[in-house]
């Protein structure tokens, strides 16, 4: 397919997605400008990142790093703001860091104490959402990386108090296994409860990232301020190897 052919189609895909985040705000009696669509570009060539660009998106995401720091560097003359929604290895800090302005899968202290060494070093500050795992026990991880809620509080200080990084909310992916199975918007409206405890401590940490192509109308109505679509923008991904 042409470049012209794979922008309209990417267009069209775009004008569906806004046509559902706009119905389900308004479904949810919020403003259509209270959601912020983070297009997940994962596996699709920089040349549809630039695309997206021209189309009017400004955030993009990837989960992981080999794929991510070839394309944002291709792509760093364009008005982006790069998402890190991987689980992250201490060992790629460095790259992230590099281009990542959000690092939305932060989820163990020394993650953390990595990210500010090399924030610090890159003269860079990088906003940081904590992963939520709904699917842990309290204060476990959940199979998909995060912090059970349990360790929310200790993991904020920890992100607020550190050096080059500014806390922003917290996310969360809907859960596979555990109570939430299938009942995407409960999970989503925990998320929101506990993100009304994180801000009594830490009043600007109020970014909430949840739901997906398949289940941003209920975090929406959850109260989400951010969703992540990939697969509805850009397509099914092939499969690789």
């Amino acid at each position: 397919m042409g470049m012209t052919d794979r922008k309209a189609q990417l267009a069209a895909n775009l004008a569906k997605v806004e046509d559902r985040i706009a119905a389900a705000c308004a479904a949810a009696g919020r403003g259509r400008e209270e959601v912020t669509l983070i297009v997940v570009t994962k596996t699709y060539p920089a040349a549809d990142v630039r695309a997206l660009s021209e189309l009017g998106v400004r955030h993009v995401a990837e989960n992981k790093d080999q794929d991510a720091a070839p394309k944002a560097a291709e792509c760093s003359d364009l008005p982006l703001s790069w998402h890190f929604v991987g689980q992250l290895q201490t060992n790629k800090v460095r790259s992230v860091v590099g281009y990542a302005d959000l690092v939305q899968s932060v989820d163990r202290s020394k993650l953390v104490t990595t990210l500010s060494k090399e924030a610090v070093r890159a003269g860079r500050e990088v906003g940081c959402l904590l992963q939520v795992a709904l699917d842990a026990e309290e204060s476990g991880r959940g199979e998909r990386g995060g912090v059970g809620p349990g360790g929310i509080e200790e993991l904020g200080d920890l992100v607020a108090g550190s050096p080059g990084l500014r806390l922003d909310g917290l996310m969360t992916v809907a859960p596979l296994t555990g109570p939430y199975v299938g009942r995407q918007q409960a999970a989503f409206e925990r998320l929101m409860d506990l993100s009304t405890v994180l801000r009594r401590a830490h009043p600007a940490a109020n970014m909430v990232s949840a739901g997906m192509s398949a289940d941003l109308e209920q975090a929406v109505a959850a109260g989400a301020t951010h969703v992540r679509v990939g697969t509805a923008v850009l397509g099914v991904r092939p499969r690789l190897g």
